[in-house]
């Protein structure tokens, strides 16, 4: 009785050993790759499926999601030799499983590296300005770049973004004396501008008013009006003469006025001698 109970549980452990070698289970977003005698078969997956055991076939589960890979910062001197530590982070995903795992040894140190050396060699050929204000045009030529490298991988890089750049402490005090110049400077041009068209409204309104002497003498008598309302003080206020040039004239003398009359003025007589006549 005891050895037909040892046989049944042996046999049953080897069941269960190859069951657990044989059935295979891959979730909705694995593949399974599977040498068979070392030569590539269909894959395999998702859901429940056989291999043989023993060694027979190998099989390797490939994740088909987004893989988020932080690429280390890295020391660029850019075009304009200026040293900065610049991290960035990578989003690719396995289309190919296939190829994924029998063009290259380790997909995810692979891209890795392509990521690591474009970063360099991209960085390197711009300036620190593009660098801090145009990562959208760099962050496209990386991915670009990259995944035409990891294309033959079976590997679609679907996005890369430069995540921070580091700069030395003198570098950062450089730029901000930099940056204070900038709105110096800008202060200054918008600062004249507002002069120049100051003078130019001003040019333009005495020209207007050179051609209206009554305009003039209306401005100078708002200028009294709005000196007027302060009652503390003692203004000195030049007038041009022109103003007041009818008020200096010199009065006319009645005597030099001539007489109004109604009518026509009667003829003077007219003097001289008489002679008398022959009789």
């Amino acid at each position: 009785m005891t050895t037909p109970i040892v046989i049944i549980v042996v046999v049953a452990l080897v069941l269960l050993v190859v069951a657990a070698s044989t059935v295979r289970i891959a979730k909705e977003y694995e593949r399974g790759v599977v040498f068979r005698l070392g030569r590539l078969i269909e894959l395999r997956g998702p859901g429940l499926f056989l291999i043989f055991p023993f060694g027979v076939d190998l099989l390797t589960k490939v994740d088909l999601r987004v893989i988020t890979l932080e690429v280390p910062p890295q020391e660029v001197i850019t075009s304009d030799n200026v040293t900065v530590k610049v991290s960035a982070v990578i989003f690719f995903q396995v289309v190919d499983a296939r190829a994924a795992i029998t063009r290259v040894f380790n997909f995810v140190m692979a891209t890795s590296q392509i990521a690591q050396t474009t970063l360099r060699a991209v960085l390197g050929q711009s300036s620190l300005d593009e660098l801090l204000s145009g990562r959208d045009k760099i962050n496209q030529t990386l991915q670009a770049i990259i995944d035409q490298q990891t294309e033959p991988w079976g590997i679609k890089v679907s996005a890369v973004e430069v995540k921070d750049a580091e700069l030395a402490p003198t570098m950062i005090r450089a730029l901000a004396r930099q940056a204070e110049a900038e709105r110096e400077k800008r202060a200054k041009i918008i600062a004249t501008e507002g002069e120049f068209q100051a003078a130019q409204t001003l040019a333009n309104a005495a020209q207007v008013i050179s051609t209206q002497p009554a305009a003039l003498a209306l401005r100078y008598m708002q200028t009294l009006l709005d000196m007027g309302s302060n009652q503390n003080s003692t203004i000195v206020f030049p007038i041009p003469i022109e103003l007041i040039r009818p008020l200096l004239a010199a009065p006319v003398p009645m005597d030099s006025v001539p007489a109004v009359s109604n009518g026509p003025a009667p003829p003077e007589p007219v003097q001289g001698s008489m002679k008398p006549g022959r009789g």
